[in-house]
């Protein structure tokens, strides 16, 4: 293709429960901004603990953004970014400092060990819908074929999530 790069939208969900939570996720975006060449997240999203429910409360936000990054090294440099935060996984839905999930990659599909494209789970939490559906509602799953605002409302007719908006929309 006379060497022109194609960047796609990708989807990023982010999360912390520990230290200051709102510089955790704001430092953790401009991270994200350096590897990116457009960067658009929601506000940020105070919501209880999913899964083991005796921590603090999380805040959450979920960025668009493009890269010319393969999915791999985009990996390499969320795990590098989770590494500078001294992110450590005790064990499954442990606090932590952050959390980064790529939810999607276009509409790539990807199953390997260490990777799997769209996220096995988000279509099934409000803490990710929920600002997803703010900043992209009409995004369509590429397994399940519905818009995030269909995925939205299957998960708020079964789920009492409490989550807070702020009013911080943190990147435009």
């Amino acid at each position: 293709m006379n060497g022109i790069k194609i960047s796609t939208n990708i989807y990023v969900g982010l999360g912390s429960n520990l230290g200051d939570r709102f510089s955790n996720i704001t430092n953790a975006i401009q991270m994200l901004r350096r590897v990116s060449d457009t960067l658009t997240s929601s506000k940020l999203y105070e919501t209880t603990p999913y899964g083991f429910s005796k921590q603090p409360a999380f805040l959450n936000s979920v960025c668009k953004l493009s890269t010319q990054f393969t999915p791999w090294l985009f990996l390499h440099h969320v795990k590098e970014i989770e590494n500078n935060f001294q992110r450590h996984r005790v064990f499954t839905n442990s606090p932590r400092t952050i959390d980064i999930d790529i939810l999607m990659w276009g509409d790539m599909v990807l199953e390997s060990r260490l990777l799997t494209i769209p996220h096995p789970r988000f279509h099934e939490r409000m803490f990710v819908l929920d600002p997803l559906f703010e900043i992209s509602p009409t995004l369509i799953h590429p397994l399940l074929n519905l818009t995030v605002g269909e995925m939205r409302q299957r998960v708020q007719k079964k789920e009492a999530l409490e989550i807070r908006s702020s009013a911080v929309c943190l990147f435009q």
